[in-house]
């Protein structure tokens, strides 16, 4: 697998030459396009819909939505298209974490890939079940510490961000929480309000509005930095646990040897649809904030996550299912 250095400086390299495809980039697009990303009414879903209406006005040609399955799924499916700009995949982080639970796995993110813009990220946020008597991150290792084993948290696949925000936390904070694994989200989330699961690492998208309802308390937020999606809540790094970071983001990516004259048109005109007002107030609403970054910043954001997760997942044992 290459090395985060090499895949940013390829980037790099790549964005500031000349590429034999530039001539063809006047004629892009003249047909239509195909968006491959994870199931309907997801986060994915809602990046995937709002670029691909606003490619569609802006060049006229259709944007296809095609939902697939999430995981590696999606990625294989888009590694395997033609080099040109017209087949995209939106992604969050399974993307890039899935391979590294996989021995062979179908493809790799570095190699198989040209990054085209990180539009959004999300914060995690650690939240309890109502009946849980911890307040702050201080009181829930201090609760995990003095009852060893006995509290759990809930998942809904293998390698997805609120088990790798667990076991982080695990690992950071020296304690044994178990993992209940569900066979989706709703479940987990359902339990957690039950009280049949005490902790849960899960997305802001699907948190807050139970933290607002009162069926959860919300102890802190994963980012590094107070998230203005939630201004009032501390982060975790500031609450207890010093070095924790974990967020959920969003990549759009091309196969690789895209030419770079269709990725950086591609780029302007989905940061352009991003950064509308109307667009960030809905993905706002929605729990994400708008990125829209250039390609080299996707590509040293997904070589830094990679490097970060493969350290965890190796030191918890984690193995894809």
């Amino acid at each position: 697998m290459m090395s985060k250095q090499g895949w940013v400086a390829g980037v790099v390299a790549l964005a500031l030459s000349p590429c034999p495809g530039q001539a063809a980039a006047p004629e892009f697009p003249s047909k239509p396009l195909r968006i491959v990303t994870g199931g309907a009414g997801g986060g994915n879903d809602v990046v995937a819909r709002m670029v691909g209406q606003g490619l569609t006005a802006a060049w006229g040609q259709q944007v296809i939505v095609d939902n697939r399955p999430s995981g590696l799924i999606p990625g294989e499916i888009v590694a395997r298209a033609r080099p040109d700009g017209y087949t995209l995949v939106v992604s969050g982080s399974s993307f890039w974490i899935s391979p590294l639970l996989h021995d062979k796995p179908p493809y790799d993110p570095p190699q198989d890939f040209s990054p085209v813009t990180l539009p959004v990220t999300t914060p995690n946020v650690v939240a309890v079940t109502a009946s849980l008597p911890v307040k702050n991150i201080r009181e829930l290792i201090a609760v995990a510490k003095a009852r060893p084993g006995e509290l759990n948290y809930g998942t809904s696949g293998t390698g997805s961000s609120p088990h790798l925000g667990g076991e982080l936390f695990k690992l950071l904070a020296g304690v044994n929480i178990v993992r209940v694994n569900y066979k989706s989200a709703g479940a987990a989330m359902t339990d957690l309000i039950a009280g049949q699961v005490h902790v849960t690492f899960g997305n802001a998208l699907s948190v807050t509005p139970h933290v607002k309802a009162g069926r959860l308390r919300a102890l802190a937020v994963t980012s590094a930095q107070p998230s203005q999606l939630l201004p009032d809540m501390p982060t975790v790094g500031a609450s207890g646990l010093p070095g924790y970071e974990l967020i959920s983001p969003f990549g759009i990516f091309a196969p690789a040897r895209t030419p770079q004259a269709v990725i950086d048109r591609l780029n302007r005109e989905i940061v352009r649809v991003l950064t509308r007002p109307e667009s960030r107030d809905k993905l706002f609403n929605m729990g994400m904030e708008v990125v829209a970054s250039s390609p080299q910043q996707l590509a040293a954001m997904v070589a830094s996550e990679m490097g970060k997760w493969r350290k965890v997942i190796r030191e918890a044992g984690i193995r894809g299912e």
